[in-house]
């Protein structure tokens, strides 16, 4: 599914490890529609442009709409970030542990893919990812790399991050109290759980770097 409204995830790197952001918002909580909702029903595209977007929003804005929103799961401590295999196009770039929230009036608040002590773990890179065979290999990129006059911050534009290897479990705690229920029919519309080499996803944005001192000052 494409993400309609961007997403940030910030943070910073220390001798340690990935540190989450102090506002506490590491990975934005941004709902994003399902195209289809959960039937997976969306017009034709041989429909003329307004008729295709009329239809898909009146299905998104009905019982069967969902949003879908990935948040980190556990602490923001458990993300992984290697500048050099970034840079280098090699290894993982980004490790996301990750709960997908699946939401409507249906399903309620708390209904997931994924849980913080069993995350959807998805091990970006900017080079070429390896999934089970006999899937193919996608590629991935750096980007275009700038560094301002003072050497204070990087970016990368135009690069990608992806993965296709990771698995998803079922979901979980659908329709709160009758859980039991929607759990089972949610897992079957949408197929999961769902193992690894059947998922794909790629991150394509613009990543800024700055010395701390300098993102200090700034603020």
């Amino acid at each position: 599914m494409p993400l309609k409204s961007p997403v940030i995830l910030q943070g910073g790197l220390s001798p340690t490890g990935f540190v989450g952001a102090e506002n506490g918002e590491t990975l934005s909580k941004t709902p994003q529609p399902v195209p289809g909702g959960l039937l997976g029903i969306v017009a034709p595209t041989w429909w003329p442009g307004w008729l295709q977007e009329w239809f898909n929003n009146q299905i998104n804005a009905g019982f069967t709409g969902v949003n879908a929103t990935v948040e980190v799961a556990g602490p923001a401590s458990g993300i992984k970030v290697e500048t050099l295999n970034l840079l280098f196009e090699t290894g993982t770039a980004l490790s996301l542990p990750a709960k997908i929230k699946l939401s409507n009036s249906i399903l309620g608040n708390n209904c997931y893919i994924g849980s913080d002590s069993s995350p959807v773990v998805i091990d970006f890179t900017s080079g070429e990812t390896a999934p089970p065979p006999p899937n193919k290999p996608i590629h991935g990129s750096a980007g275009k790399f700038e560094e301002n006059a003072t050497g204070t911050l990087v970016t990368l534009s135009g690069g990608a991050l992806v993965n296709n290897s990771f698995a998803a479990p079922a979901a979980h705690g659908c329709g709160g109290f009758f859980s039991f229920f929607v759990d089972p029919l949610v897992n079957s519309l949408i197929g999961l759980p769902s193992p690894a080499g059947t998922n794909s996803a790629v991150l394509e944005g613009k990543l800024l770097s700055g010395v701390a001192e300098a993102v200090k000052a700034s603020e």
